[in-house]
């Protein structure tokens, strides 16, 4: 029992005494004081009820809504698991990816060797490793800034390439083409519009490279491609100078028997038969 109804209980029963003790005893003064504190406390009693039935209220919603932001939380943790098991999975493959083109021996012939040689001095920005067979364009030579639309006067250096590739013992070889940028991000709109981050810039360049040599005669079942970003840069991204050599797009020579990305051409051949 509240403190207020044992004061109106009290203040009844006071009442009542006096009540029938007689109105000579009491002044009548008394009596009416007493009921208007009686009604003030019954008013009291009523307010306090009220307010506890809107503080219970108020802790149902609250209630409600923790119920609710918990459940959102665990969807949120589990979308976020699985974004984090993608990545892993994305980032182990490229991982493979990448060990896989270190230990690449160069399989090219030595006449194709000497050819690509000869396209690097022919090229300023193109340059050519005769150990790994590796290629590597400076992107300022392929591409205008945030492009990835191969430059015209570029076109002359991948007919080369894609010839070279079409003669002799170079014909039974296949090719990836990785694009990479620079560290800074995509910052014009317009270019956003095409490009939203450099993941999307080295992988569209990368793929502009493998469509201008299919133009040029080599077979879409010989090329790969994929980008890095600035992920892999070749020294650090100190200043535009550095910067430059970092952008750019590597093409590898690969032997037929090469299982790349996963890809096992020899048991891709057993299928079909």
């Amino acid at each position: 029992m509240s403190v207020s109804s044992r004061a109106l209980i009290c203040l009844f029963a006071s009442a009542l005494a006096v009540g029938q003790s007689g109105c000579n005893l009491v002044p009548n003064t008394w009596l009416r004081q007493s009921q208007l504190q009686l009604r003030d406390l019954h008013g009291q009693n009523k307010a306090l009820a009220d307010q506890n039935a809107a503080t219970a209220q108020s802790i149902a919603q609250f209630n409600k809504e923790n119920a609710d932001l918990k459940s959102r939380l665990q969807v949120a943790n589990s979308r976020l698991d699985n974004l984090n098991s993608e990545r892993t999975q994305l980032r182990d493959r490229f991982v493979s990816l990448q060990d896989q083109l270190k230990n690449l021996q160069n399989p090219l012939p030595q006449s194709a060797n000497q050819k690509f040689a000869d396209l690097a001095k022919k090229y300023p920005g193109f340059n050519f490793d005769p150990d790994t067979g590796v290629s590597k364009f400076s992107s300022d030579i392929l591409f205008d800034s945030g492009s990835a639309t191969i430059k015209s006067s570029a076109s002359p250096l991948l007919s080369d390439f894609a010839k070279i590739m079409n003669e002799g013992e170079a014909r039974r070889l296949n090719i990836l083409v990785v694009g990479h940028t620079d560290d800074k991000p995509i910052s014009k709109a317009s270019t956003r519009a095409q490009h939203p981050t450099n993941w999307h810039l080295s992988t569209n360049r990368a793929d502009s490279v493998v469509v201008t040599l299919g133009k040029n005669g080599l077979g879409k079942e010989r090329m790969g491609a994929a980008g890095y970003a600035d992920n892999q840069p070749v020294v650090p991204n100190t200043d535009d100078k550095s910067r430059g050599l970092n952008r750019r797009v590597e093409i590898f020579v690969l032997a037929p028997e090469a299982a790349i990305a996963g890809w096992d051409p020899i048991g891709s051949q057993n299928s079909t038969r």
